[in-house]
């Protein structure tokens, strides 16, 4: 790949983009009972990848000087000097309004309107402002991130609905044990850039507990589709055995074994969050119409 390809395509940040626009996928699925419509599906995901993508270089150009100053993101184009700022910001215009080109005049104006406030409040909201003014600044900012889920059913259905709401909310209670426990692995990189993430301004223990409340929350949270009626047993069993598993991460990080056991819960809130999706989506196409006309076929064929 030519280098200059890759700096740009790793201004977009593929691996966080691809967690959202699989949220934003499962949204979709879940709006119908079969198939999306191809063109919704298809445009609407490359509308919502190219404005995440462009929140994401919005976000580089920001923190260049906050990235220069971290291990974690030494190495970006911009901190390294690879790519100019206004490169990026070009970049990140273009991007951005490819997005709501493809969204308005392709999927529908709902989920342009509704992206559109998803990338301001990440890259302006929280990343400009937010991110530097209080320890609470993921929590409050945590909107932004936890839209995906309502962008993919307004992209199939053209309106907002309670469940999609849910798993917005899910994403949203989600986000602060997922990014502090992230936080405090490197809390010396944020005090060294002065930025008041909550490891930082309130210590590393006041912040293990504020894990464990909000995964308590989670679990939680996760229970509404069930209790709603919007899923079923196969998303509660999956969802409970998830969040006792996070719950135990949590628990345990209150006395850690090891510096780096925070980086492990970090990456299996990463893996809680698409296997709680994935379980969505089962349990869906169980009871939708293809999952009850295939499992008549499997009954019809064992007979």
């Amino acid at each position: 790949m030519n280098a200059h390809v890759r700096e740009y395509l790793q201004l977009t940040k593929p691996r966080v983009v691809a967690l959202l626009v699989f949220c934003a996928v499962i949204g979709m699925f879940l709006a119908v009972p079969g198939i999306p419509p191809w063109r919704a599906l298809v445009f609407g995901t490359l509308g919502i990848w190219m404005a995440s993508g462009s929140a994401a270089a919005f976000n580089h150009l920001i923190d260049e000087r906050i990235d220069k100053l971290m291990a974690r993101t030494a190495r970006r184009p911009l901190a390294t000097g690879s790519l100019r700022p206004r490169q990026v910001l070009v970049f990140a215009v273009l991007l951005g309004i490819a997005s709501m080109l493809v969204l308005v005049l392709l999927v529908n104006l709902l989920t342009a309107v509704l992206t559109l406030g998803g990338l301001i409040g990440y890259a302006l909201v929280y990343t400009a402002y937010l991110k530097r003014a209080t320890p609470q600044n993921i929590v409050i900012g945590g909107l932004a991130g936890a839209i995906p889920p309502v962008l993919g059913w307004t992209a199939v259905t053209g309106e907002l609905h309670a469940f999609a709401l849910q798993l917005c909310l899910i994403i949203f209670v989600w986000t602060p044990p997922h990014f502090w426990a992230l936080a405090i692995f490197r809390r010396d990189d944020y005090a060294r850039a002065q930025v008041p993430m909550l490891p930082v301004t309130h210590g590393v223990v006041y912040t293990r507990w504020q894990v464990l409340f909000y995964t308590v929350l989670l679990v939680l949270v996760t229970l509404l589709p069930t209790i709603t009626g919007y899923s079923g047993l196969v998303y509660l069993g999956g969802a409970v055995v998830l969040g006792v598993a996070f719950l135990y991460y949590a628990i345990r990080l209150l006395n850690p074994p090891d510096d780096y056991f925070p980086m492990r819960v970090f990456k299996y809130s990463i893996v809680y969050l698409m296997a709680l999706f994935a379980f969505l989506l089962a349990d869906h196409w169980l009871v939708s119409p293809i999952g009850a006309n295939a499992g008549l076929m499997l009954q019809r064929m064992a007979s």
